[in-house]
């Protein structure tokens, strides 16, 4: 018995240790790039960032990139751009996706399935493939060339509207049904109970719009031609390709573009974590 007892602890300790040797893997695959860049942001011109064996430690660290960089392009007005369009993104989302989610969670009109169906196949068309309808319709409105014209093709997610839907749709009837019979509109239930019961699911659209306009590159290269309108994904071009040889500037700018992310993802992750279980209790 005790022979079977020890082996049978051997392989839980074997089996824990496989899981943190893989977890620590994951976590350097996705951790690693990040903190390279950083270290290579923060050394000067004296240290060989190609060395071998590499060197994540800064020898003497500095901050002299990132004011180059600043110095080189706008970046603060690339990041300013950005912000104006991330923040659009982000109460378009939040309200459109709110408001969607819930018609077709808790409201019954002739259609719903299909509206469901149509939001779902929404999601399997590549964006590559509409872009240029996109941009002729933003010429045909004269959006092109303008922050407006970058956010509009992105107001409303359809993943948004559906991860609104499933957190709705998890909510009892129960509860609605009680403000019903006490006289409560439908605008009222959703904004008195419906709403702040899944304000975890809000953050989780919040970010990911946030993300999703601040990490996009190639709608707003291709509907931007005025470089003072450059979000910071384009203007952090510029460093590739003038500065090519400098992977020390390339690696500032980087940092600089991950980091209101991180600073967002810090803030969120409560309500993210929350509203992911939210979004995942009722399909």
């Amino acid at each position: 018995m005790t022979r079977a007892v020890g082996r049978r602890r051997r392989a839980a300790g074997w089996s824990l240790a496989a899981r943190y040797l893989l977890l620590l893997a994951v976590l350097a695959l996705t951790v690693g790039p990040f903190l390279w860049q950083l270290s290579t942001s923060l050394k000067g011109p004296g240290e060989d960032i190609y060395r071998f064996p590499p060197s994540l430690l800064p020898h003497r660290p500095t901050l002299a990139n990132y004011a180059e960089v600043a110095r080189v392009i706008p970046v603060w007005d690339f990041a300013l751009n950005s912000l104006k369009v991330a923040a659009a993104n982000v109460l378009t989302n939040c309200a459109g996706a709110a408001l969607a989610g819930y018609a077709l969670a808790r409201l019954r009109f002739r259609g719903r399935r299909v509206a469901v169906v149509v939001f779902v196949m929404a999601m399997l068309v590549p964006v590559e493939s509409i872009m240029i309808a996109q941009f002729m319709t933003m010429r045909q409105l004269q959006l092109h060339n303008t922050l407006l014209g970058v956010v509009l093709p992105g107001c409303i997610g359809a993943m948004n509207v559906l991860l609104m839907r499933n957190a709705f749709a998890a909510l009892p009837y129960e509860v609605e049904e009680a403000a019903f019979v006490d006289g409560a509109s439908a605008w009222q239930r959703f904004v008195r109970i419906a709403l702040p019961s899944v304000k975890g699911t809000l953050a989780v659209v919040a970010v990911f719009a946030f993300m999703g306009a601040w990490d996009d590159f190639l709608w707003p290269l291709i509907v931007l031609s005025d470089q003072s309108k450059f979000t910071l994904t384009v203007g952090l071009n510029y460093l590739h390709g003038t500065f090519a040889d400098n992977q020390r500037l390339v690696a500032a700018g980087s940092v600089i573009a991950v980091l209101p992310l991180i600073v967002l993802f810090a803030g969120l992750q409560r309500y993210f974590f929350r509203g992911v279980g939210e979004g995942a209790v009722k399909g």
